[in-house]
């Protein structure tokens, strides 16, 4: 079976590098191309039918680099777009809403805890994390469209009163989740804050840590895992709109000498 070395990544935005980061921390990928759609964030406040539109534009600047795989790194993406993307694709295409659910079951919570499903508004009312948790079994599924928190990431800004506030306008006294399913690339960047908020007994799923391991169960016979020895990524950076911005958002979230840039 031939080895899958390059891959594309998919985001609307800069939301997609948590998931960079986390493949080239797990998985030895010769060749990796990020396309952020940053012109046209955010995709969560779009209808369907543009976001398939975006979705399938994307496709196609992919086919330029013909990758061994793509990964559809937005959740808004993967919730409307991902069955039209596989049927106008000759590759594998992996979107982040079932590896975030897998996740979650793998680490044995119990039915009847609740958990927190934060994405933002078009991936909620896709319903395609309530249907998918509740379909094996999960009965107590709370799910909290949190658009702002993309801005707020998109801004660089990660903590102190602007979040808190956001947070608090969110987030009902009454909300204990067991676990949180972080349903946006974007809020993993909010990540400490969120635990400082909820507090430490509670686990959260991010959509990185989620594929890495999706890819290594799915793809084990496919992919070289991470070693010291492992020759370092190259990566190319492309957006719609300010390259520049991108790169150095890039440089600063990564802070990994894993992998060269263009």
């Amino acid at each position: 079976m031939n080895r899958i070395t390059k891959i594309g990544i998919f985001d609307s935005g800069v939301g997609g590098l948590t998931v960079l980061k986390s493949l080239i921390e797990e998985i030895g990928f010769e060749k990796i191309i990020y396309y952020g759609d940053t012109a046209r964030v955010p995709y969560g406040n779009k209808d369907q039918e543009t976001i398939i539109r975006f979705s399938l534009e994307a496709l196609e600047f992919f086919k330029h680099f013909n990758p061994d795989l793509l990964i559809v790194a937005c959740n808004t993406a993967s919730a409307h777009a991902l069955k039209a993307m596989r049927e106008c694709s000759h590759i594998p295409i992996v979107g982040v809403i079932e590896s975030g659910v897998q996740a979650l079951r793998q680490r044995n919570i119990s039915y009847e805890k609740q958990i927190l499903v934060l994405g933002t508004e078009a991936t909620i009312k896709s319903g395609v994390y309530d249907t998918s948790l509740r379909e094996l079994g999960y009965t107590n599924v709370v799910n909290i469209p949190t658009n702002l928190f993309v801005s707020l990431v998109e801004e660089n800004i990660f903590d102190g009163e602007v979040v808190e506030a956001t947070f608090r306008y969110y987030f009902p006294p009454t909300l204990k989740p067991s676990a949180v399913i972080l349903g946006c690339t974007h809020f993993p960047l909010l990540l400490e804050s969120l635990q400082r908020f909820f507090g430490s007994d509670t686990l959260f799923i991010h959509s990185g840590e989620a594929i890495a391991n999706f890819l290594q169960q799915h793809y084990h016979n496919k992919i070289l895992q991470k070693t010291h020895n492992t020759t370092k990524s190259d990566i190319e950076f492309f957006a719609s709109d300010n390259i520049n911005k991108l790169k150095q958002t890039a440089r600063n979230w990564l802070k990994n000498d894993s992998y060269y840039s263009k």
